[in-house]
């Protein structure tokens, strides 16, 4: 007995999106099987997330975005002002879709930006037409239990490649590289390379140790987080010690405290690592008191920033 679903895409939400200069509904857009997006994944991305409606750091989202299209010589094909009329549009139209309302839920817009469609060869054509996409999901942040316990994380070498500094849509290495921790019963893969903590498959790694939050320098091999500016921020407002340099694997073993950073994630304490605690003493396998600064100072940012 065949149990496959004959008509897979009846199953995508009818969740409204943008595609191309249109609002349709997920389920039914489409693009070309020669966009480069899909034959090389010959584009960026990017997460914004938005908070009761607003839009959270929009402009270093931005800036990003501008960054990475540039690494791709993509010319962005919206103003900062267009992206974001756009997206407080499309965040509208989703909660009008779900009769809910966008000030009493949190979202992650989801903005992809290819180079467009052309025949399959491997050169960056110029002239073509970006291929312009966004998506509004709900934000699904971490637990209670989560934020209070800790989570576990794995490592592993970071296998990908050396230009990790763009947010690309080629992310097969990613998804190997959060496979691994998945595999493993944990929630994310902490990767190194060589002797040097670079990042997680979907998050940046902080180091704290002696009262100093550390991470690794902005370079090529890891993609700068917003919350890179916004850890530093909140370290520097609060007189906790802040310092991006290379770290070694011994020390991220022997770290006081680790986190995570995403979008997603706001900051997460790590707190048991390949089966072994985090820390020492009386926060040894318990997030500690750096996290919990962080932590607030994050939530208050939340609360005062504004569209």
């Amino acid at each position: 007995m065949n149990n496959s679903n004959p008509n897979p895409s009846a199953q995508l939400p009818s969740t409204p999106c943008y595609l191309n200069g249109e609002f349709t509904v997920l389920k039914d857009a489409k693009i070309s099987v020669l966009d480069r997006g899909f034959i090389f994944g010959d584009g960026v991305y990017e997460v914004v997330p938005a908070y009761a409606g607003k839009l959270f750091r929009f402009e270093h989202h931005m800036a990003r975005l501008d960054r990475s299209l540039a690494e791709l010589r993509i010319t962005n094909p919206m103003t900062h002002a267009e992206w974001r009329e756009l997206t407080l549009k499309l965040i509208a139209s989703c909660a009008k879709s779900t009769g809910a309302s966008a000030e009493k839920s949190d979202q992650l817009i989801y903005i992809q930006v290819t180079r467009g469609v052309a025949m399959r060869d491997h050169p960056m054509l110029p002239g073509l037409t970006p291929t312009v996409f966004v998506m509004v999901n709900a934000m699904k942040l971490p637990s209670a239990e989560q934020r209070a316990l800790g989570v576990a994380c794995v490592t592993a070498d970071d296998f990908r490649w050396e230009k990790a500094q763009i947010k690309s849509t080629s992310l097969l290495g990613a998804v190997f590289a959060r496979q691994i921790s998945v595999d493993a019963g944990a929630l994310e893969t902490v990767m190194f390379r060589g002797d040097h903590l670079s990042e997680a498959a979907a998050s940046n790694v902080w180091v704290i140790k002696n009262g100093t939050v550390m991470g690794p320098p902005r370079d090529n091999l890891v993609l700068e987080g917003i919350r890179y500016g916004l850890i530093e921020e909140i370290c520097r407002a609060s007189g906790i010690g802040f310092e991006l340099r290379h770290i070694t694997r011994a020390e991220v073993r022997a770290a006081d405290e680790l986190l995570l950073s995403s979008a997603s994630k706001e900051v997460l304490p790590v707190t048991l690592l390949d089966g072994q605690p985090v820390g020492n003493g009386e926060y040894k396998g318990k997030p500690g008191p750096i996290y919990a600064k962080l932590y607030a100072a994050y939530q208050r940012a939340i609360q005062e920033q504004s569209t």
